[in-house]
């Protein structure tokens, strides 16, 4: 390893399943672990075989709006992807809408809510 890296980032979402299936969809990851949580609560590991989102859910909790308020503490979640393009084709295809549209140096980027509504900001460095 050259240096320290994020290998995952713990989230809290109401639907582990669905939330799985959008970043499969949306980024060509897999699940790479599921199962018991804390609490008694349930985790999926999605991503690949070096880094992955855990989605995190409660035993018997019922998550409202206020529970998924942008900034607290999470501002967004940054994915790094080759075709920008072909990833912001899939986030329509799921029925989400792209904004924040950027061009800066050296990248671009553009954002989406997935339907808990996490911010992930999609940017490409090609």
């Amino acid at each position: 390893m050259a240096g320290p890296r994020i290998e995952h980032v713990n989230v809290t979402v109401s639907d582990p399943d669905r939330a799985a299936r959008l970043m499969e969809s949306l980024f060509g990851w897999h699940v790479r672990w599921q199962g018991p949580a804390r609490n008694g609560g349930r985790t999926i590991h999605v991503g690949s075989d070096d880094h992955y989102i855990a989605l995190y859910t409660g035993h018997g909790v019922a998550y409202g709006a206020d529970d998924f308020v942008k900034g607290r503490p999470l501002n967004h979640i940054g994915v790094e992807v080759d075709d920008l393009a072909a990833i912001e084709a899939k986030v329509v295809a799921a029925g989400l809408r792209p904004f924040g549209h950027d061009t800066y140096d050296p990248g671009r980027r553009f954002y989406f809510l997935d339907p808990d509504g996490i911010e992930y900001e999609v940017v490409s460095y090609r």
